[in-house]
């Protein structure tokens, strides 16, 4: 017999692109939008507002976000590459697509910078997996 009071709680995936905590799904990790490049709206939160999940889990943890970073940086360079090539047909002028790939570095920052954590805290963290019981309860105090 199926439960009645079951839950609909968000995937992994849609609480990842909101930037939400990956334990309780509910607190938010980042101060500000992503599309802001101002430094207030790029700080990490030190611990979750909703479940008071410390983050940092070790001095030095988000150095490992630096290589999960790195790939997200080669796969836009050779995505945007190609899609110059495809674009423009020039396959002869370095600069062309030295600017277009510079360009997709600084445009795709703040991209880079959270969801190198996220990734890392969802998907490389195992201890960090979700706990729907922090999902239902209340906020904790504001900290």
């Amino acid at each position: 017999m199926k439960d009645t009071d079951e839950r609909n709680y968000p995937s992994a995936v849609q609480s990842a692109w909101n930037c939400k905590c990956p334990r309780c799904r509910r607190g938010n990790m980042f101060e500000g939008s992503i599309f802001s490049f101002s430094r207030s709206a790029r700080q990490m939160r030190t611990v979750c507002p909703h479940c008071e999940l410390m983050f940092e889990k070790e001095p030095g943890y988000f150095y490992v976000a630096m290589y999960v970073s790195y790939v997200f940086v080669v796969a836009q360079l050779v995505a945007s590459c190609v899609a110059t090539y495809v674009i423009t047909g020039n396959a002869e002028s370095p600069w062309l697509y030295l600017t277009v790939a510079c360009a997709a570095v600084i445009i795709l920052a703040p991209f880079n910078y959270r969801y190198s954590r996220i990734v890392l805290l969802y998907w490389m963290t195992p201890s960090f997996r979700f706990r729907p019981e922090l999902y239902d309860r209340e906020p904790a105090k504001a900290i």
